[in-house]
Parts: structure tokens; C-alpha cells; sequence
């Protein structure tokens, strides 16, 4: 799945022909306009396009419309007279075709994810009547490029809804994230959209931050081989869009998992090293390994500096040294909040020259400050050139997307869409992403071994899907798997425990905890249920609305405190008190710090928010059909005066407390198995190597227990000693197998100069001569260590 640099490079070629290189045979061979020759070099019909454009097409093709849908919708149906009066010449991009946002009844919600939404047949038409618009009414002709939100699956009606990133991430599997992206870029194409914004390769450091669900954990080597999975199983290998694939956009750009007091969007206050060593890595490991289409910037600032406006950030690293040759798209409202917010910029005007300047190539959703470029460059305060660059870019985009040879959705869109290979993709993924933390033998539970099975609990009877979700055609509560799984064989009972908020509106503005008086009440019912049953399971932790994207003040998303909210403690306590064996299914979109429940558990799941077909994985594995392998992606802090704690540390900064434990709830790569697993002593291929060099780290692994299972070998780094300081351990290579009883594997894990490189002194990358512990086993605690040195 990986591509070296230098064949990335040779599929760019492919991609867009130079000038230099172009035959006057190839522009000649045209029926019409040379843009309209799909044998032409990209590029040339690029310059053949723009060179036939009016300022105001050009601006057109920056900007895109979602609450401004109004401006040519007739109620919920496109209106070719009205996009032609308000758009005479054109508009370049539709935000979110599925929602109903621009409408008389849409959604009025900001983030978009609690929408009322389109079905899937009005979006397909929807989209076929702007492209028809688009192609035959408009004077050039130009498809509009349609993007969606894809975080875990299409965010639309009827699709796939797969487990949550950050519990994708605790598969450690490559291919299946490869796998799911895939049938995500499908389902989106299927309906005629040809841009999905994702994946997000953010390193998450604060579990206070809602949006650490979205992220793929707080490790940069991580992070950045599930981004590269991700983006080439959305795009493919090439630039050009295969007919199931949509371009990628990475977001975001960046230090935005690690703002100031874990608010979103506040300011990330990391210095160069630190973001060349651990922000950056992720984003220039995609860039470097896939073709990616497009990069969002974040909204935060650096130094001072909001990333929309830092021709540093988006100039001289991303498309200097990275070589990024893709577009860069804004997040929604960023632009605009250079003024509002950061107030670096006076006004709209002013915000449209210093993003445009920084190389932000279109401006999300309404392109309401890139409205005014026609007048700017009429008015001698933008160089047409700069607005030519940012045209010449996404144009690019949808010459590479084939939108104009074919923009059109697919006929058989919903025969593609949440079928059941895709079901069975997210019953997959839901098994690979549960992880088992405690476990004092009471798993894997027999079917039919108890009579009574208690079901208890808040995120019990619900199917938690997480943020940016819409409505899957199936979602499979715990309730509802272990009901299928226990029928004819043991009595199921359930009660709600507690309610954790007053609403499950995920879209609702304001969040209000449920009343601890009528919640102590249904502790009191639920502890009558628990007596009568043998067993408990008990399923706790958030909802959609209190972990979540707080993206205005009016809608918060981020808290201070990380253990359960509510009465769920109490729940835990007299679920405890009944004698009763207390499985706990922790169910949420953050590592939630819990001490009581761990403590007191017979046995702890880790579920994340696991998809639409999450109950019956639960379930799965509950009842040891299924053995858990999943592992942290995040280091789990045992309360908030930990904050930030992540494995990666120097060696400074675990000195220690007073009073209380300076060591995590649960450290980073930890998961347990129904089944029990051997490493042997590490070997390296050579006992020492060139600053150039690569060394193969060999280890055996054995199944020593009863029942096959999967375990993820880790690899760790350190620099014993270096000119700057350096982290304890580093993540440098993993691998996922499965053994059989008694079955042993050899895993081979090949290291090469970036696992050893640094930042020196001169901010220079380089491989420092020295000794370099390598350090393999199970979880970033449990490690045996072999030492290399590089001469």
C-alpha cells in the first residue's frame, strides 16, 4: 500500500505532462476546445481553460456554496433559472449535497453532523441537475466538484457507518483501514461526489478536546501509516481517480490535537521542533507516500500566527519542502475568522488577501470573503495572478477527478451503498477496534452458561455512532446483540441505569446533564433488575453530545474533567454492591479516566464508538466468539492533572506527584486477549549500521494458550544519547498477526533512517552516530530491548 518517492513522482508525471515536453500533435487533436480533450495533458487543458476565463468565472471557481444552496434551490429542488441569475458565471464547489442546509426546513447547525438530510435518490438528483446546469447552461461548461464528509464512512443517509477513528486506529491494521476506506470512496462516488474530507492525521495529546474521537491517537508514527492507508484506499496509487475512488484531503494542518486548556481551536503552543518532530511527521509521511488531493489547514495558531494565513506553514513546508503539489481548502469559516476571531485581519476583504496570499486555494463552505476577490483585483489590492494560481489548482483537482468526462452519480448507487459487503466490513472493523483492558477471567461468558443476562446501563439500548454520522440503514444497539445472541438460550433483562443528558440531540446547541434525582430512581429499578440476573453488563461513558467538535461558543464540545459525568459512578457502585460479576462496556469517543469502574471491574472493553454494527461485535466478544487484539492508540490518564500524558515523553517529565500516581490508568499499545502470547529475546539482522542504513528487527511470537488470537508487534526507538534531547521511546514499526494454539511466528520488522533520525541543533535532519535501544513486545511497557549501533 505504501509508494516509494520516486514512483509518487513518476505518477505525478503521468498526471500532468509539462509544457516542455508537449507535441503540437497533442493540442491539435481536438474536436473544440482543448479543455474538452480528455487526450490532452492536464495541464495544457488547464491553460487552455483558465486562458479562455473571465475574472468573475475565475472567482467562481473558489468558492462554494452550503447555506448560499438557498441561493438556487427552490425549496429542496435545484432551480437552473435561480443558479443562473445568482451565478451567471458559475460557482466551483457544493459543500455537502446530502444535507438539506440552504433549504426552508435545513438544518440551521453550524457543524452539520445533526442535519435533516437528503435521501439518497434526492441527492442523486439533486447533483445531476447542478451538473447539467453546470455543463450545458453555463457558457465554459465546468463541472461543479461536490464534496462530503467521510470520517468513518459517507456521513449521508443509508451508508456505511464504521467504527470511530480513534478505535480504527487501536486495530493496528493497515489493510482493514486500506479496506474500509475504500468502500467508503465507493459509496461517496456512487452518488456523484468526487471530494471526501478526510483523513484527519491530527496527533491527539488532550483527551479534554472533543474531537480526540476523530483523531488516530497521540502517536506520529501511528497516526501517519493509518493516514497513508486511508488516503490510498479513498484515491487509489494514482492522481487519476480510479471510478470507485474520491480524492482525499488531509486535515489538519496542524497542532490542533494539543490546544491551550484542551478548548477547540485555541492556540497550539509548539515550538518548530516539536512539530517537525511529532505535528508535522503524519502529514509529510502522506504527502510523501500517496498523491494526495488536497490539505485543510487548522484552525488554530502557531506562534502567533492562525495556520489560514501562514505562507510558512502552507509555503515554505507544505508545498516547499514536502513538494505538495495537490490544493489546499480551507476549513469552514477559517478564512473568514482571521478577522472575527484571531483578529489578525480587519475585515472580510482583508481576510481573503492574506489567506489567498498564504496559498489557500478555495475558501469552505460559502466562500464568503472570496466573494469580494473580483472587486479586490478591479480594485489594484490582488494581483490576478495570485487568483489565477488558486483557480489553476482546483481546476487541476477536477481534471485528475474525470469530472469532465463523467460527473455524473452512478445508476446503481444504491445497490452500492450499506449492502452487505459493506455490513460485513463493519462488523469487522467493530471486532478489530475493541480492545480488552481488564479481565480477571470472568470473559469470555458462555451462551446459555446464565440464565438471566442484565443488560444495564446508558449506551446500553443506543447505538453510539459518534460525530459526524448520519443514519446508517441498520444500527445494532449491545441490547439488541446480546439479545440475538442469547435467544433460546438465557433470559435477557434490562434497565436504564441512568440517563447521561436531558437530550440525544447530537446537534442541539446547548447540553444539559439529566436530573440526578430520576436518576437515583432508575439506580433503584435498575439494582431490582441486577438482583434477579446472574451476570451484569454494564454500559457506560458519553454521548454524542458531551464529547464532541465545540466549534462556537454557543455549541461547546470540550470539558475539564475526563471521568464519567452523571450519576454513572453511583450506577457502577450499586451494580458492584449486588455481588453480582460487573463486565463494563466503556462505550465513547475519548479515553475517559475512570479509576473506580477500572478498579472495580470484572472485566473492562474498551468499545469506542463502534459503528453501526457494533452491538453484535460487542457481543461477538463478550461471548467469546470473537477474541479481542485491538490496543490503545492513546496513553489513558488516571484524572486531568495528568494532562498532557503520552508515552513519547523526554526524560524529564515523569519526576512525579504528590499525592498520587505518576503513572498512566493505562499505557499506549496496551490490550489484552482471551488467549495468552510469548515473545522472545529481539534479534537485528546486523549489530551495527551506517547513518544510511537499514536494519531488519526479528522477534518470535508464540500462542502459549488455548484459543487462537491476534497481537500487534511493536517496535520502539531510543537515542541512548543525542545532541537534543530525546524521548524515551518512539513508535517506529508494527504488525498485526493472528496465531493459531501453540502456533509461533518470526515477525520481521524492517527500520531504516527516519526511524533514527532527528532535528539537530541547526533544526538539520539528520542520523546522528551513537547506540540506539530497540525495544519490541506486546505494549509500550511490556518491552524487551536489543542494542544497534549506527557508526
Amino acid at each position: 500500500m505504501t509508494m516509494t518517492v520516486a514512483r509518487r513522482q513518476a505518477l505525478g508525471l503521468l498526471a500532468s505532462t509539462s509544457l516542455a515536453t508537449a507535441t503540437p500533435a497533442v493540442a491539435a487533436k481536438k474536436n473544440g476546445p482543448l479543455y474538452k480533450d480528455a487526450t490532452a495533458p492536464i495541464d495544457l487543458r488547464v491553460r487552455d481553460l483558465l486562458g479562455r476565463m473571465t475574472l468573475e468565472e475565475k472567482v467562481g471557481q473558489i468558492i462554494a456554496l452550503w447555506a448560499t444552496k438557498a441561493d438556487i434551490m427552490d425549496g429542496l429542488t435545484f432551480s437552473p433559472a435561480k443558479a443562473s441569475k445568482a451565478y451567471p458565471a458559475s460557482f466551483g464547489q457544493i459543500t455537502r449535497p446530502s444535507d438539506k442546509r440552504g433549504a426552508p426546513d435545513g438544518s440551521q447547525q453550524a457543524g452539520g453532523v445533526g442535519a435533516r438530510w437528503r435521501t439518497p435518490a434526492d441527492t442523486v438528483a439533486f447533483i445531476t441537475a447542478i451538473q447539467k446546469w453546470a455543463i450545458e447552461d453555463t457558457r465554459l461548461g465546468i463541472p461543479v466538484l461536490f464534496h462530503e464528509e467521510s470520517l468513518h464512512g459517507y456521513m449521508a443517509t443509508e451508508a456505511t457507518s464504521f467504527p470511530m477513528a480513534i478505535g480504527l486506529a487501536g486495530s493496528f491494521d493497515r489493510q482493514l483501514m486500506h479496506d474500509i476506506q475504500s468502500v467508503t470512496a465507493r459509496e461517496v462516488r456512487a452518488r456523484g461526489v468526487h471530494l471526501a474530507l478526510s483523513p484527519v492525521v491530527d496527533i491527539a495529546r488532550d483527551p479534554r478536546w472533543g474531537r480526540i474521537e476523530e483523531t488516530f491517537g497521540e502517536d506520529p508514527y501511528l497516526c501517519g501509516e493509518m493516514g497513508v492507508a486511508a488516503v490510498l484506499g479513498l484515491q487509489g496509487e494514482s492522481k487519476q481517480l480510479g471510478p470507485d475512488k474520491v480524492m482525499a484531503t488531509l486535515k489538519h494542518m496542524t497542532g490542533h490535537g494539543q490546544p491551550q486548556s484542551g478548548q477547540n481551536i485555541a492556540p497550539a503552543s509548539i515550538s518548530e521542533r516539536e512539530l517537525r518532530e511529532n505535528f508535522f511527521p503524519p502529514f509529510r509521511e502522506v504527502v510523501r507516500r500517496t498523491g494526495i488531493a488536497a490539505v485543510m489547514p487548522s484552525y488554530n495558531e502557531i506562534d502567533g500566527v492562525p495556520s489560514h494565513q501562514s505562507q510558512w506553514l502552507l509555503g515554505d513546508i507544505l508545498r516547499g519542502e514536502w513538494h505538495f503539489d495537490g490544493a489546499v481548502v480551507s476549513d469552514y469559516g477559517a478564512v473568514h475568522e482571521l478577522d472575527t476571531i484571531h483578529h489578525v485581519q480587519s475585515d472580510p476583504e482583508a481576510s481573503a488577501r492574506a489567506a489567498l496570499r498564504a496559498g489557500v486555494d478555495c475558501e469552505l463552505p460559502d466562500g464568503l470573503t472570496y466573494r469580494t476577490l473580483v472587486a479586490q483585483v478591479r480594485a489594484g489590492k490582488v494581483p490576478v495572478e495570485a487568483v489565477d494560481m488558486a483557480v489553476r489548482r482546483m481546476l487541476t483537482l477536477k481534471f485528475r477527478a474525470g469530472l469532465f468526462e463523467n460527473p455524473w452519480p452512478r445508476k446503481d448507487y444504491a445497490t452500492l451503498t450499506g449492502n452487505a459487503e459493506a455490513r460485513a466490513l463493519a462488523l469487522k472493523a467493530a471486532h478489530k477496534s475493541i480492545a480488552l483492558l481488564k479481565n480477571d477471567g470472568t470473559l469470555p461468558l458462555t451462551a446459555g452458561a446464565q440464565q438471566r443476562v442484565a443488560v444495564i446501563g446508558p449506551n446500553a439500548a443506543v447505538a453510539r455512532l459518534g460525530g459526524y454520522s448520519s443514519i446508517p440503514r441498520q444500527e445494532v444497539s449491545l441490547l439488541d446483540g446480546i439479545e440475538a445472541k442469547l435467544k433460546g438460550k438465557a433470559q435477557v433483562v434490562h434497565a436504564q441505569g441512568v440517563f447521561i443528558t436531558q437530550s440525544e440531540d447530537r446537534s442541539a446547541d446547548e447540553v444539559l446533564l439529566a436530573d440526578p434525582a430520576k436518576n437515583r430512581a432508575l439506580i433503584a429499578q435498575a439494582v431490582e433488575v441486577a438482583n434477579s440476573a446472574d451476570v451484569i453488563i454494564l454500559a457506560i461513558g458519553d454521548t454524542e453530545q458531551t464529547s464532541r467538535e465545540g466549534f462556537a461558543k454557543n455549541h461547546l464540545g470540550d470539558r475539564t474533567s475526563l471521568d464519567l459525568l452523571g450519576e454513572q459512578n453511583a450506577l457502577f457502585a450499586a451494580m458492584k454492591a449486588t455481588g453480582k460479576p460487573v463486565i463494563v462496556c466503556a462505550i465513547n469517543g475519548r479515553p475517559p479516566s475512570y479509576p473506580t469502574v477500572v478498579e472495580g471491574a470484572n472485566a473492562l472493553l474498551e468499545c469506542w464508538y463502534p459503528g453501526q454494527e457494533g452491538g453484535t461485535a460487542m457481543a461477538d466478544i463478550l461471548f467469546g466468539d470473537v477474541n479481542p487484539g485491538a490496543k490503545l492508540p492513546v496513553s489513558v490518564a488516571r484524572n486531568e492533572g495528568q494532562i498532557p500524558i503520552f508515552y513519547n515523553r523526554k526524560p524529564s517529565a515523569t519526576r512525579g506527584y504528590l499525592f498520587a500516581e505518576n503513572t498512566p490508568l493505562f499505557p499506549f499499545g496496551f490490550g489484552l486477549s482471551y488467549t495468552r502470547f510469548e515473545f522472545g529475546q529481539p534479534r537485528l539482522s546486523a549489530p551495527r549500521i551506517g547513518s544510511g542504513g537499514q536494519v531488519t528487527v526479528e522477534v518470535d511470537v508464540r500462542n502459549v494458550g488455548d484459543r487462537a488470537g491476534d497481537e500487534v508487534v511493536q517496535v520502539y526507538v531510543h537515542d541512548q544519547v543525542a545532541s537534543v534531547t530525546r524521548p524515551v521511546k518512539e513508535l517506529k514499526g508494527f504488525e498485526r498477526i493472528t496465531l493459531a494454539p501453540g502456533e509461533s511466528r518470526t515477525v520481521r520488522i524492517t527500520l531504516g533512517p527516519d526511524a533514527f533520525a532527528l532535528w539537530n541543533l541547526d533544526m538539520h535532519e539528520v542520523v546522528e552516530p551513537g547506540l540506539f535501544d530497540i525495544m519490541v513486545g506486546p505494549d509500550s511497557e511490556t518491552l524487551q530491548t536489543v542494542t544497534l549501533e549506527i557508526i
